[in-house]
């Protein structure tokens, strides 16, 4: 299953950095939540760590419902979805290959969104380096599993499309909390980095992609 889910990331990084159109929009919506969030303080009025950590996520959110929208479209852009189907391989490698794809686009939106925090709202890290790469690794593998079983839900569907945000919003949130509060821990050097909070996230992230691997053939071919 890896090996035809490393071709189908390659593809899709391909197409999704070819001319980066669509990676950049996806990268200024960030920047501009950012950005507006910033005007909404008076000058020199310093913006709490935690304000701080939810718009990056937020941020992040928007990018990832967006990164996996452009993923599995496209497939139904050129009609080649059913051929993808119906291609001899697991179709957990589907599912796979685009969060691969998902997640290194996912990060390079994060590493633009990280600049803005601190030139926009004031942050540095104070806290462990180390523990703000994990929480941000540990986080986007559970937006990535779960966006990709969300996009494939979508996928092909105008009148589900907006399952994709209903259904993927509630579901994240007790991933997206924990990633907050470390967040905010690492940019304070404060209790908020405890790793009871990165062993949650690590937990939901292991239960996304539990039941994305059995869910998602059902979604994506169709099977009963």
């Amino acid at each position: 299953m890896l090996t035809p889910a490393l071709r189908i990331a390659s593809k899709d990084l391909r197409l999704s950095l070819r001319g980066a159109q669509g990676l950049a929009q996806t990268a200024l919506l960030g920047l501009l939540l950012i950005f507006v969030f910033s005007l909404s303080r008076k000058p020199g009025d310093p913006v709490p760590a935690l304000a701080a950590a939810a718009i990056f996520w937020l941020s992040s959110l928007f990018a990832q419902v967006l990164v996996f929208n452009g993923l599995y479209s496209l497939e139904e852009n050129n009609g080649a979805r059913l051929g993808l189907a119906m291609a001899p391989m697991p179709p957990q490698a589907v599912w796979l290959g685009k969060a691969l794809a998902g997640i290194t686009l996912l990060l390079i939106c994060q590493c633009v969104f990280a600049l803005a925090v601190a030139a926009f709202l004031g942050q540095s890290v104070e806290g462990s380096p180390l523990i703000g790469a994990a929480t941000v690794v540990t986080v986007d593998v559970g937006l990535a599993a779960l966006g990709s079983l969300m996009g494939a839900l979508a996928s092909g569907k105008s009148s589900r499309e907006s399952l994709l945000t209903v259904v993927f919003f509630p579901l994240i949130i007790p991933v997206l909390l924990a990633g907050i509060r470390l967040l905010e821990g690492v940019l304070t050097a404060g209790e908020g980095a405890s790793l009871d909070w990165l062993g949650m996230a690590a937990a939901f992230a292991a239960v996304f992609s539990a039941a994305a691997i059995v869910l998602f053939p059902h979604l994506y071919t169709g099977e009963e």
